[in-house]
């Protein structure tokens, strides 16, 4: 309670300092049996990095692959530690990558940068204990929409010979997955993903789905100011009518920030977000074994 209620006040001291916020965060992981490889470049060209976190002795488990939020303008992977320590105390490996951000590179920049990430963990699974076959794709908020478009527009991934029915299932948390308009006010938004309609729908999950992708989780709070849970309502009516398996969860009076957090220790009872991802990818993978406690 004494953790808890720390990082809430600093939530609401430090305000804009996300680095010493997430760092206050990662202070509470006190995670046992937890083997970490930090800093693997996975594109030399632009120097990404990523972390890889698994349970020791890690034998055919099943992997998720982490994009975090941030607007498509910040973050950086090692502020997400917490969340992968939690997954893999579960049983279940966690690959925390990086990508470039806006107005570094536009959307094509960094949906290329995911693409290369999963493609890169679908590779070498097999190294660190994972199942090629059991890899899951989760991200929160602009991650969310990131790992739902590698997941309903297959051209991200075909340079790789990969098909989002090749992985288990994706997981969004508070995703952005049909917002067009753009409001004339989003002056990023409009410059990563386009001023015209044809532009604007590339990045719209919703506009992609076929019938020809995986399961999906979609986790939403009923509270959330940043992203509107219309996105999550209307990825879930699209895909249901294309018969793609789809659980909707809404979390009443649950806001943005706290469906990530929730994967931190002293965080964990605002919101049963660990607790649906672990069940998802239990239901949803064909090998290896996770925990629910």
């Amino acid at each position: 309670m004494f953790l808890r209620a720390a990082l809430l006040a600093m939530v609401v001291v430090l305000g804009g300092c996300r680095a010493t916020l997430f760092a206050g965060l990662n202070t509470t992981d006190r995670h046992a049996g937890i083997e970490t490889t930090s800093g693997i470049v996975f594109d030399t060209q632009h120097q990404l990095k990523l972390d890889v976190y698994r349970p020791a002795n890690a034998e055919h488990a099943p992997v998720v692959v982490f994009f975090y939020g941030g607007s498509w303008t910040h973050g950086e992977r090692a502020w997400y530690r917490f969340v992968g320590t939690t997954l893999a105390s579960h049983g279940v490996i966690a690959v925390i990558p990086d990508y470039r951000k806006y107005p570094q590179v536009k959307m094509d920049g960094f949906m290329q940068d995911a693409a290369r990430a999963v493609a890169w963990t679908h590779q070498h699974a097999q190294e660190f204990g994972g199942a090629p076959n059991d890899i899951f794709v989760m991200g929160h908020s602009a991650g969310g929409q990131i790992g739902a478009l590698l997941m309903t527009d297959p051209s991200w991934l075909a340079p790789y010979d990969l098909h989002p029915t090749d992985f288990a299932g994706f997981i969004g948390l508070a995703g952005c997955y049909d917002f067009m308009p753009i409001p004339a006010d989003e002056k990023d938004m409009l410059g990563m993903f386009g001023h015209d309609e044809a532009s604007q729908a590339r990045a719209q999950p919703v506009r992609f789905v076929s019938g020809n992708e995986p399961p999906m989780l979609l986790l939403q709070g009923t509270a959330d100011k940043e992203v509107d849970p219309s996105n999550a309502m209307s990825l879930t009516h699209v895909l249901q009518a294309h018969h793609v398996p789809v659980t909707l969860k809404l979390y009443p009076g649950v806001g943005h920030i706290a469906m990530v957090f929730a994967f931190s220790r002293p965080l964990k009872n605002d919101a049963p977000t660990l607790e649906d991802t672990l069940q998802f990818i239990r239901t949803h993978k064909s090998a290896g074994a996770v925990t629910a406690h």
